[in-house]
C-alpha cells in the first residue's frame, strides 16, 4: 500500500488490498472496467450509519444499471461488519449484498484522506480517530472524479450522489456539460470545446442564452 497523498480530481485512486464482509478484494480489480463509489464510514452499528447504507443498499440496482459498483469503508473489522449488516437489513428493509471494508487501524482511510482532523475528540476507545463521510467516485480509468467530505453527525444524500454519476458519464459520452440542479431530462450545456457549427450537427435544437451559455435539449438519439 502506498503513502498517503493528496488526492485531487483526476488522480487516480489509490490500490490497495483489505478484507471485506464479502472477503479480500484488490481494490483496482474489483473496479474492473466499471464505474465505482467508494463510501466511508466512522463505526459499525452506528445510527446515521445505519441508515446510509441502508439507503445505498436500496439504491444499488441504479447504481448497476450504470455499471457502478458500491463499496464502503468502516472502521471495524469484517466479522463486525458481517453482523451489522444483520441490522441494517433488518432496520431499512434492505438487502445489501456489495461489500464493506475492514479499516480498524485506518489505514485506508489516511489512504483516502478520510481523517477529521478538525475534530480530535472523534476518537474510539483507544484513541484513534475515526473517519468521515467521505465519498468518492471513480471511473473505469481508476480516476477520480467527484470528492465529497460530511461530518460524522452529517447524512449523505444518495439521490445527489447517483445524480453527480448521471452528470458525468452524460459529459462524457455527449460532449456537454449539466447545470445546476440538473437531472436526467433537462436541457445541458454545449460544452465551450464545441464551437457553433459545430453544435448546429451535434445539437440541432441548441440556443445560444449569452455567447458563454448555450443550452440544448439532449437528444440520444441524435447526439453522438
Amino acid at each position: 500500500m502506498s503513502e498517503s497523498k493528496t488526492l485531487r480530481l483526476g488522480s487516480t485512486a489509490p490500490d490497495f488490498q483489505a478484507e471485506t464482509s464479502n472477503g479480500p478484494i484488490s481494490f483496482h480489480d474489483y473496479i474492473g472496467d466499471s464505474w465505482a463509489v467508494l463510501f466511508s464510514h466512522p463505526d459499525d452499528f452506528t445510527p446515521v450509519c445505519t441508515t446510509e447504507l441502508g439507503a445505498f443498499a436500496k439504491l444499488e440496482p441504479e447504481f448497476a444499471k450504470r455499471n457502478v459498483k458500491l463499496i464502503g469503508l468502516s472502521a471495524n473489522n469484517s466479522d463486525s461488519h458481517k453482523a451489522w449488516i444483520k441490522d441494517i437489513d433488518e432496520v431499512t428493509g434492505s438487502k445489501l449484498n456489495f461489500p464493506i471494508i475492514a479499516d480498524p487501524e485506518r489505514k485506508i482511510a489516511h489512504l483516502y484522506d478520510m481523517i477529521d482532523y478538525q475534530d480530535a475528540t472523534n476518537v474510539d476507545d483507544k484513541g484513534v480517530q475515526f473517519t468521515i463521510r467521505s465519498v468518492f467516485v471513480i471511473d473505469p480509468k481508476k480516476k477520480i472524479r467527484l470528492t465529497l467530505a460530511y461530518p460524522a453527525s452529517t447524512g449523505r444524500n444518495t439521490a445527489e450522489v447517483l445524480r453527480v454519476v448521471d452528470s458525468l458519464q452524460t459529459g462524457d459520452k455527449y460532449r456537454v456539460t449539466t447545470p445546476i440542479n440538473w437531472v436526467p431530462g433537462d436541457d445541458v450545456i454545449v460544452h465551450p470545446s464545441v464551437s457553433n457549427e459545430e453544435a448546429k450537427t451535434l445539437f440541432p435544437k441548441f440556443r445560444i442564452i449569452k455567447p458563454y451559455l448555450r443550452l440544448t435539449p439532449l437528444d440520444t438519439k441524435e447526439s453522438k
